[in-house]
């Protein structure tokens, strides 16, 4: 059993005491020098790890002989009178150098040069207790782990760019949500974990990276493609691909990023080889669009990492075949952010988004991406529900939720329920943008897969619709 040395006097003593009695940790013996505390009826509720002592701790001698007679782990000094306070701890000092001592400073400009001493100062605690009541602030854990920060809870306010998604959806290497504070139930999340508004959330992570983090949280819909990231990134294959497809895949991107809400674009091309375009890339550079160039074509993931770590991306945008190469698509998965996949349908003329009806779990991650890209760029969204056996039982949770969405975000959602073949279906529209899952599974697939009946593989046979996926636990 440890031997706590509390030396006290004052109402703040008063109530720190109490709280010790009431939140008692029976390993500790408490030593108690508090008039205030000294009392009939107080020492009634105290248990027998307590023990009070009437001494004046200012009182060398009688401190000496009290600490020769105990141990003592740490020493506590929480006292009203500023030379009170340094004549108790000079006392302690001379009986003993080393031992820890928290001491309680209600004075400014004083200093303690003692690396045994944990000093409070009440005035910053009781700032920064003010100042975390007010409105837009986070509140960070000051006692736990390293206390520099990387404990954060936050509100999910609504209209927040995460609330309505999937917590496998927006994880991220650099922060973790370990806990949900729910109605009054705590709630341990798993990948499929949905978030919703009002939901407080305990996250770990770089403290810089948690103010961000903070920020996004508290942004509002409408400003795809948070909460994955800000800028979008173009990866342009100048082995694979005619100058003319590179100059209207820039363009596009280019109209995509103005678009949307105060993003930056960075084209990374890999695979140099003709000069001649590169230095027509070139030109396209401004103050809204960097160009990234990879000369080192054994090192193009580890670049592409090094980019998305560094440049807040939030969306990538690449050509099919780009897309197909089985090691660059899984690796994309595992960064877990949107895809746009260029058609031969250009983006400017587009003026509707279909999303195909598939599993629960699936529909309902992809759900407030879906909304808010598509009220981002102005576009017609049709949830559609094609069934060759014309069962549309399956999908009335999923209609139920999205309808929802569209009563809370204000935005039309036409449902359409057909019993037709998807993909002829499909290839019977002209000019829509497809929006899809992009799954665990849909990273694997390989060039056999397209023999699959699946609806994802079968989708990416169709050229001339630009595809927009978005990651999804599977």
């Amino acid at each position: 059993m440890k031997n706590i040395l509390i030396l006290a006097n004052g109402e703040m003593a008063k109530h720190f005491v109490q709280w010790v009695n009431k939140r008692r940790i029976d390993d500790n013996h408490y030593y108690i020098t508090c008039p205030v505390c000294n009392n009939p009826n107080e020492k009634s509720k105290t248990l027998e790890n307590f023990t009070y002592i009437d001494i004046d701790p200012t009182s060398y001698l009688r401190l000496r002989e009290l600490m020769q007679e105990k141990i003592f782990s740490m020493i506590f000094i929480v006292m009203n009178e500023k030379e009170e306070a340094l004549f108790t701890l000079e006392n302690i000092r001379k009986i003993t150098p080393r031992t820890l001592v928290v001491f309680v400073n209600k004075w400014d400009n004083l200093t303690l040069d003692d690396e045994n001493i944990t000093m409070l100062n009440i005035n910053e605690i009781i700032a920064g207790s003010l100042y975390e009541r007010l409105p837009n602030v986070p509140i960070f854990a000051k006692n736990i782990g390293f206390g520099r920060g990387e404990i954060m809870e936050l509100l999910v306010p609504f209209g927040s760019s995460f609330a309505h998604r999937h917590i496998g959806a927006i994880s991220h290497r650099k922060w973790r949500i370990v806990a949900i504070y729910r109605q009054e139930k705590q709630i341990f999340p798993n990948n499929a974990t949905m978030i919703l508004p009002n939901d407080r959330l305990i996250v770990i992570g770089i403290p810089i990276v948690l103010e961000e983090l903070y920020r996004r949280v508290n942004r509002k819909q409408g400003v795809f493609p948070e909460p994955f990231g800000k800028n979008l990134y173009l990866i342009i294959d100048l082995a694979d691909q005619k100058e003319e497809d590179i100059l209207l895949q820039i363009n596009e991107a280019i109209f995509l990023s103005n678009q949307l809400t105060k993003t930056k674009l960075f084209i990374r091309v890999i695979h140099v080889g003709d000069i001649k375009i590169l230095e027509e890339i070139r030109k396209f550079k401004t103050e809204h669009i960097d160009i990234l160039v990879n000369y080192n074509d054994n090192n193009i993931l580890g670049d592409i990492d090094g980019d998305i770590s560094g440049l807040d991306i939030g969306l990538f945008l690449l050509h099919r075949k780009l897309y197909l190469n089985k090691k660059v698509r899984q690796h994309l998965y595992a960064l877990k952010r949107p895809i746009y996949i260029f058609g031969d349908k250009l983006l400017y003329n587009i003026k509707k988004a279909l999303l195909l009806m598939s599993n629960e779990v699936e529909m309902e991650s992809l759900s407030t991406s879906v909304f808010d890209f598509s009220d981002t760029l102005n576009l017609e969204l049709s949830l559609c529900d094609y069934n060759p056996e014309g069962d549309f039982e399956d999908g009335k949770n999923v209609i139920e939720h999205y309808e929802s969405l569209s009563r809370l975000y204000n935005f039309k959602i036409a449902i359409e329920q057909k019993r037709v073949n998807p993909i002829r279906e499909l290839l019977r529209h002209d000019e829509v943008l497809y929006i899809a899952p992009f799954t665990k599974q849909d990273s694997r697939f390989s060039f056999l897969d397209f023999f699959s009946m699946q609806l994802n593989y079968l989708t990416l046979r169709i050229k001339k619709h630009p595809q927009l996926l978005i990651p999804v636990n599977k």
